[in-house]
C-alpha cells in the first residue's frame, strides 16, 4: 500500500448517512473515532472497505482485535 492510504481519507464532508457512513470518506463512524488508533494493516482494511462502499457494495465497519486494542 502507499503512504496516501496511510493518512485520513476525510475530505471534510462531515455527515453520516443513515446506515452510519460517512457521505465525504464513506467510513463508518466507529473508524473514523478510531483512525488514529488504527495500525498500517488496519488502515488498509478500512480503505479496502472504503471501496467497496464506494461501489454500493456492504462493507461492515473495521473492528479491531482484541490484542490490537490494548
Amino acid at each position: 500500500m502507499t503512504d496516501r492510504q496511510r493518512v485520513s481519507p476525510c475530505v471534510s464532508i462531515c455527515a453520516l448517512d443513515e446506515n452510519d457512513i460517512c457521505v465525504g470518506c464513506f467510513r463508518s463512524g466507529g473508524e473514523i473515532s478510531i483512525w488514529g488508533l488504527l495500525t498500517d494493516d488496519e488502515k488498509d482494511e478500512v480503505y479496502r472497505r472504503i471501496e467497496q462502499r464506494m461501489n454500493g457494495e456492504a462493507a461492515p465497519c473495521v473492528v479491531r482485535s482484541r490484542k490490537g486494542s490494548e
